[in-house]
């Protein structure tokens, strides 16, 4: 005889706070409520600050390259081979964490050219792929798909500093709606929470 499981063992019913998970989120509500709001100061802040959160974006970037660029040569000079392409790697990734600081502005329109680029090219494949598609298995929405992408890569590339302020809205809009979600589910959470 086969046996059945709940759907609430999986996680997707019996209530929000069934099972070891439910319990520990709703002891830990405020935890969630943080994260939501933190999360929605950083909306707030990429909506009203998109030049400031461009730069912190770029400035993260460089500090991270730069520490990677820094273990890259430490690794290599520990080695006794003393790894010529790991040396090298780290240098490039130190001049580019350099190039990153002094001009921030062009690492952001990098960006934007290599989400552009990228939306052309997946864009156009789509496009392909979808004249091979049958009609009656949705030939259109994949063209329409296509399309939308490559027309937003276009319009990256006509003007990369517009695109990179447009990406830093979308950023924020998603942290605001991430961020009232998480406190809705703290919300829900805390009036779960056993007394």
């Amino acid at each position: 005889m086969a046996t059945t499981q709940s759907s609430s063992e999986f996680g997707f019913g019996g209530g929000l706070a069934a099972g070891p998970i439910g319990a520990a989120l709703s002891q830990n509500w405020w935890a969630v409520a943080l994260r939501g709001l933190l999360a929605i100061a950083f909306g707030v802040i990429a909506l009203l600050r998109p030049g400031v959160t461009i730069f912190s974006l770029v400035l993260v970037f460089a500090a991270y390259i730069f520490a990677d660029g820094v273990f890259a040569i430490v690794a290599a000079v520990r080695t006794r081979e003393r790894v010529a392409m790991l040396i090298l790697e780290g240098v490039l990734d130190i001049v580019i964490a350099a190039i990153a600081v002094l001009w921030p502005a062009i690492t952001a329109a990098a960006f934007v050219i290599l989400v552009a680029v990228w939306a052309i090219l997946t864009g156009g494949l789509m496009l392909a792929a979808a004249f091979r598609l049958g009609l009656d298995h949705g030939r259109w929405w994949m063209a329409a798909g296509g399309l939308v992408s490559v027309l937003y890569g276009v319009l990256l590339l006509a003007s990369p500093f517009l695109g990179a302020l447009v990406l830093t809205w979308w950023l924020g809009a998603y942290a605001l709606i991430f961020g009232g979600a998480l406190l809705g589910l703290a919300l829900r959470l805390r009036a779960l929470k056993p007394a």
